[in-house]
């Protein structure tokens, strides 16, 4: 089938979707078209550094570029073993009427509840308990995504060293644009576009001179630690920063870096129509059952929790008008899911042909290599620009071959990973915070560089716990599982949030009991896996993360029986 056709269906469904579903829940359930009078968060708790109201585009690039990280294209990038059909459903269909629905409700309740994140939040909603149980759940998976977010990003660097000096570059020119436009008050939207057209310079200039650190500089003798320590320096540094120096320019230059990229992807496909070297439905043998794997495997692009931590953790201190919520939320959500379906069209119809693309997923142990699924996806897409004339190569000092177009999409890849990663520190920053509150340590918790230095701290030791730097590796197969298990106990808060306000709660129910059945069985099925490989690390974690969950759902369950629906007062 030609891949343009799919394309099309799919950016169509996802339109509809935010103009008409999104609107229903901005009227009917979540209703926040008329709050233009209602202050914000970051008006009321106005301090320069996390609350800073903001204009809603720039809001918008921050969650956009936030969420957009590597987990939706390395979601798709693996979950199209099972065939490019159910990972396009899942993707679209999820996004819909799930993941944006969550990202919406998230954003809301927290800005309903003083910014706080949803763990806090669980707490007035649910129950005290309840609030320690998500908070646990939530910091072990922040604490995975840095560092294993850490690690890919490193990764990339070495196998795409031309995108050494444009990453580093946007840094910089991000903290100049953020300075400029802060002390002198200019809008952001000028001197964003300017940084992104020299952003496209220095990839050239990156592509000419590709960076590799000299042995000299390799901590434990391994380049990939020496850039992991970097960027875990970094994201100390941009986590305790006041957002408007780095977050938000940065973020929002990186919101037009992926919207004018994907519009080139996507032009590509559409010009060049390749054909789907991919099985619409794979029949053939893989070692791992579509249900329920399919399902955690495309996290980000779908549903994610991590979504609804970004959005009450970091989102909701900037948003300046409440109705801006739904171009934030749900709007972020079904941006995020664009990269998604570009990501699973590349590596369904970037292979040179349908034998190459079978010998790439023959099992899934292979495909879901974070190295091979993220090599498909730029690959793939590089494959696509080079079909429209971005084509030229280069071989470098080492002898290995570059390409522009993998440098340009790697650039994008690296940006937007080191987005989540930079805000994953800020999230965790917020968390440890909220547990150090929980259990009465509010003086030293409320120190913002001591909380990011073990926030940061913490994730580097379970890095250097495997000198090659894939220490994070060890808890990344509890990742899918326990995103979506946050995601679905985040829709339990806002269900039960509704409820209590009498408003009507099924629609975001019944994708919580949807996804929280799903997850179960996963975790179920992978907790029996862990023990056959006598994994006694993971057996223990994914027992610990299940009996959170069910006690945080036991909990919610019981509102539904012990109260009867409250006034908004009562709970605002």
């Amino acid at each position: 089938m030609n891949a343009a056709y799919v394309a099309l269906a799919a950016l169509v469904l996802l339109a509809l979707g935010y103009r008409f579903y999104g609107r229903f829940l901005a009227r009917h359930v979540y209703r926040t078209e008329t709050g233009d009078e209602e202050p914000t968060p970051a008006e009321v708790y106005n301090d320069g550094t996390d609350y800073v109201p903001t204009p809603r585009g720039i809001v918008f690039g921050h969650h956009f570029s936030s969420i957009a990280g590597a987990a939706p294209i390395l979601g798709p990038a693996v979950a199209v073993v099972w065939g490019w059909l159910p990972a396009l459903l899942w993707v679209v269909l999820g996004t819909i009427f799930m993941g944006a629905v969550h990202d919406y409700g998230a954003l809301i309740i927290s800005v309903k509840h003083k910014g706080q994140s949803i763990g806090a939040v669980t707490e007035k909603i649910i129950g005290a308990r309840s609030r320690m149980l998500f908070l646990t759940v939530i910091f072990l998976l922040v604490f995975i995504v840095i560092a294993v977010f850490a690690y890919i990003i490193a990764n990339l660097f070495i196998l795409y060293p031309g995108s050494v000096i444009p990453i580093n570059f946007e840094i910089i020119i991000a903290i100049i644009i953020g300075y400029w436009t802060h002390y002198r008050k200019k809008n952001l939207l000028l001197p964003s576009l300017v940084a992104l057209l020299l952003l496209y310079f220095m990839i050239y200039v990156g592509f000419e001179y590709p960076v590799r650190l000299p042995e000299y500089l390799w901590l434990f003798g391994s380049e990939i630690m020496s850039w992991i320590l970097f960027l875990m320096i970094y994201g100390f540094i941009a986590a305790v920063l006041p957002v408007w120096v780095l977050l938000q320019p940065r973020d929002y230059i990186n919101s037009h870096q992926l919207i004018a990229g994907l519009a080139l992807i996507y032009a590509a496909i559409f010009i060049s129509g390749p054909q789907m070297d991919a099985p619409a439905i794979n029949s053939g043998p893989v070692d791992m059952q579509w249900f329920p794997f399919l399902f955690i495997t495309i996290a980000c692009g779908a549903i994610s929790g991590f979504h609804s931590l970004v959005a009450s953790g970091t989102t909701s201190k900037q948003l300046a008008k409440v109705k801006d919520a739904r171009l934030v939320g749900y709007g972020g959500m079904t941006g995020e899911a664009t990269l998604a379906v570009a990501a699973t069209i590349a590596v369904a119809a970037g292979f040179s042909g349908s034998e190459a693309w079978h010998h790439h997923y023959e099992n899934f142990s292979y495909a879901s290599g974070l190295q091979g699924s993220l090599q498909a996806f730029v690959e793939g897409t590089a494959s696509f620009l080079s079909a429209i004339g971005i084509n030229q190569t280069m071989t470098d000092g080492q002898g290995a071959q570059q390409s522009l177009a993998a440098v340009f999409v790697s650039v994008i890849v690296i940006s937007f990973a080191a987005t989540s990663l930079d805000t994953a520190v800020r999230i965790q920053r917020y968390i440890i915070g909220e547990i150090g509150e929980a259990v009465n340590g509010r003086k030293f918790f409320q120190n913002r560089y001591v909380v990011t230095a073990v926030a940061v701290g913490l994730s580097f030791l379970l890095v250097i716990t495997d000198g090659s730097g894939r220490g994070g590796l060890r808890l990344w197969p509890l990742f899918g599982s326990t995103n979506q298990m946050v995601g679905s106990l985040a829709l339990l808060v806002i269900s039960v949030w509704l409820f209590r306000l009498g408003r009507n709660m099924w629609f975001t129910l019944l994708p919580m009991i949807i996804i929280t059945l799903i997850t179960f069985i996963a975790t179920v099925a992978n907790f029996l896996h862990y023990l056959d490989e006598q994994n006694q690390l993971l057996v223990f974690l994914a027992f610990v993360i299940g009996i959170c969950q069910i006690w945080i759902i036991v909990e919610g369950i019981r509102i539904f029986f012990d109260r009867s629906p409250d006034t908004e007062q009562d709970i605002l």
